[in-house]
C-alpha cells in the first residue's frame, strides 16, 4: 500500500476511472468523441436535414449557447433538460457536447450514482441521474456536486487517541478540524501538503479512518492526471496529482469549496459561448 491519503483498492496504482455516461454519438461504435472528432462528423451530414428532424436539439444548443454567454462563476448554474429530444437528437446533443477534462460521480443516499461528465465546451456539463433522468448544465460545477458536499458529510468529527507508531497525525486532524469548521465561501481554500509532510503509513491509515471518504469522486485531465475525492467531511476535499506512470506526485487535503482544479472559469463560460455558437452557425444553419 502506498502513502496517501487516498489508496486504491487492492494495491491498484491507477487513478479512479469515471465511466462515461454512454456510447449515444451519431455512430456509437466509434467511442467517445473529441471536439475535433464531433465537428468532422457534422460536417459530412446535411444541416437542412439536420434542421428538421432535430429541431428540439437545435432549439436547446441555442438556449445553451446563450446561457453560457451570460454565465458567470458566482451565479446560478442552469439546467436545460433532455426529456423531449427523440434518440437523433440525443445522439446529436451528445456528438457536440463530446467529453470533455473532468467527469465525476456522486454517491446517492437512495444508493444510485449520478454521473456527470464536462463537455469539450468548458462549463457545460451531462447530468444523468438515471435513464430517465439526464439534463445539461451551465455553471462552474454541477449543482448536484455542491449539494452533495454540502448535506451528505458531516460538519465536525472526533479526534480518536492515535495508535502506537503515530508520528504527527494528531497535530494534523487538530487543524484540518480549525479550518474546515472556520471555512466559509469567499474564504481562500488552504492545503496540507503530504508529500512534503513527514506521515508515515500508520498517520495516513488512522487519518482515513478519522475523516473517512465522502460521496464525490472527480477526475480531472486539465492539468494532467488528477484525482479529487471528498472526504466525510464538509470542506475537506483530498486532491491527488499523477505522472505518466500513474504514481502520485502530488497528495494533498484541500479545505474550502469545490477544488477549482474541477471548476470552470469565467474565461470558459466566454470560449465556450463563442465556440457553441459558431458550431451552431456553421452546421445548423
Amino acid at each position: 500500500m502506498k502513502a496517501g491519503f487516498w489508496t486504491a483498492p487492492e494495491g491498484a496504482e491507477q487513478p479512479i476511472n469515471v465511466f462515461p455516461i454512454g456510447d449515444e454519438n451519431l455512430n456509437a461504435a466509434s467511442g467517445s468523441l473529441t471536439a475535433a472528432g464531433a465537428l468532422v462528423k457534422l460536417a459530412k451530414l446535411d444541416s437542412a436535414e439536420l434542421a428538421r428532424i432535430c429541431s428540439n436539439a437545435i432549439e436547446l444548443l441555442s438556449k445553451v449557447a446563450a446561457a453560457i454567454a451570460s454565465q458567470k462563476a458566482d451565479m446560478p448554474t442552469q439546467l436545460f433538460r433532455l426529456g423531449n429530444l427523440n434518440d437523433l437528437e440525443r445522439k446529436l446533443i451528445a456528438d457536440v457536447m463530446g467529453e470533455g477534462e473532468v467527469a465525476a460521480v456522486v454517491a446517492l443516499p437512495d444508493g444510485s450514482l449520478a454521473q456527470i461528465q464536462e463537455s469539450v465546451l468548458a462549463g457545460i456539463w451531462r447530468v444523468r441521474l438515471d435513464a430517465n433522468h439526464e439534463y445539461l448544465e451551465v455553471g462552474p460545477i454541477p449543482e448536484i456536486v455542491k449539494r452533495a458536499a454540502a448535506d451528505l458529510t458531516a460538519a465536525d468529527f472526533e479526534i480518536g487517541q492515535a495508535p502506537e507508531g503515530a508520528m504527527n497525525v494528531l497535530p494534523v486532524l487538530a487543524e484540518i478540524r480549525e479550518r474546515a469548521l472556520a471555512w466559509r465561501p469567499g474564504i481562500r481554500s488552504q492545503i496540507i501538503n503530504f508529500t512534503l509532510l513527514p506521515m508515515s503509513l500508520v498517520d495516513m491509515s488512522f487519518l482515513q479512518d478519522t475523516i473517512k471518504n465522502g460521496p464525490i469522486q472527480l477526475a480531472s485531465r486539465g492539468y494532467g492526471s488528477c484525482r479529487v475525492l471528498s472526504t466525510g467531511i464538509r470542506n475537506v476535499w483530498s486532491v491527488q496529482f499523477f505522472n505518466a506512470m500513474d504514481a502520485i506526485i502530488l497528495d494533498t487535503l484541500e479545505v474550502g469549496g469545490v477544488p477549482t482544479v474541477a471548476i470552470a472559469a469565467d474565461e470558459d463560460f466566454e470560449d465556450s459561448a463563442e465556440r457553441l455558437q459558431e458550431i451552431i452557425e456553421a452546421y445548423f444553419k
